[in-house]
């Protein structure tokens, strides 16, 4: 194995730079949502994931390597033990090699850690809501308490914290819902970025009842609002409009019927320590053993390297009736 330098960047055969990394430091999440996981998951053993100082040390590896933006995602990140041990220790980047770092989250911690995120120099989150009815919130979530969620957006827009709305896109579940839930996030400053449903993991059901292409959402959006193409980027996958009668922005992130690959400058750690170089690919590389192998963190930054040098052109997402997923690992094993 080469010897790696420790300051490169982090480019790919495709010339892409690697400057944002989304970091799942667990498989666990309090919610079942239907399109993301099984009602009875099996989660990973405890003693099978990294440690909080295992992670901090991974990412502190990328961060030196060039990357911009740090993701805390999970399953749901804000059930780990200590977390706010791991944000705090990841916070001392911010301005420091790192321009943001930020988590995903299904907002039902947020009432209790909204203020301390912001006082480690979180400055904007991404959080998951599929609907504003509370009956279909729980069907969705199998176990969400909407009124929870909303005390946790309520406090996390108290201090100070940015949020973006996801939504993903449900045939004959939501659909009806994305005008409201696009007023109701604007009509309180937030962004909102709709996504269709990936095919990754088995998941008690067929994902072609589910999937809802995101060009015939659009398509009735344009019937109801006008919609201004933008050249803002949030370092994702998304690509955004105004919305001309609320003033607001729009994401749509499309990874079937528009892929969003050529751009592609982004890689995820699982909580077991495995780099995985596109979400839509099974190939990886573990890290966990090259820093379980030596203190020094010269192993981890070849595997890195030759990690990123097998980075692909591109996902190969496919859903279709009595077709198994794409990928057979769930989405909250890789991060959301």
């Amino acid at each position: 194995m080469n010897r790696a330098d420790p300051s490169a960047p982090l480019i790919d055969r495709f010339q892409r730079r690697i400057t944002y990394l989304r970091v799942s430091v667990t498989d666990r999440c309090d919610f079942r949502c239907v399109y993301c996981m099984s009602d009875a998951m099996t989660f990973l053993p405890r003693q099978e994931l990294l440690s909080l100082e295992e992670i901090d040390r991974l990412a502190t590896a990328f961060v030196s390597r060039g990357v911009r933006k740090l993701r805390l995602t999970g399953g749901e990140p804000l059930v780990r033990r200590n977390i706010m041990w791991l944000i705090r220790s990841l916070s001392r980047h911010i301005g420091n090699g790192l321009d943001e770092l930020t988590l995903t989250t299904n907002g039902s911690q947020l009432e209790r850690y909204a203020t301390a995120l912001a006082d480690c120099g979180i400055k904007r989150i991404n959080v998951s809501l599929d609907t504003l009815d509370a009956a279909k919130f729980r069907a969705i979530t199998r176990y969400g308490d909407f009124a929870q969620v909303m005390r946790g957006i309520e406090a996390a827009s108290r201090a100070g914290l940015k949020i973006k709305i996801n939504t993903v896109a449900l045939r004959d579940v939501n659909e009806d819902e994305i005008p409201e839930l696009i007023e109701w996030s604007h009509g309180r400053g937030f962004d909102i970025t709709l996504i269709e449903t990936m095919p990754l993991g088995d998941i008690d059901g067929d994902r072609t009842d589910q999937y809802l292409p995101l060009s015939l959402i659009r398509t009735r959006l344009n019937q109801r609002f006008t919609l201004d193409g933008l050249d803002y980027r949030s370092g994702g996958p998304a690509r955004y409009v105004t919305v001309a009668e609320t003033g607001g922005r729009l994401g749509f992130i499309t990874p079937l019927t528009h892929n969003f690959c050529e751009s592609c400058n982004r890689v995820r750690v699982t909580c077991t320590g495995i780099l995985y170089m596109c979400l839509g690919q099974d190939d990886a590389a573990d890290l966990r053993a090259p820093m379980r192998a030596s203190a020094s963190d010269e192993l981890l930054h070849a595997a890195i390297d030759e990690a990123i040098a097998r980075k692909p052109k591109g996902h190969d997402f496919v859903i279709g009736r009595g077709e198994k997923p794409s990928i057979s690992r769930h989405m909250s094993m890789t991060g959301g």
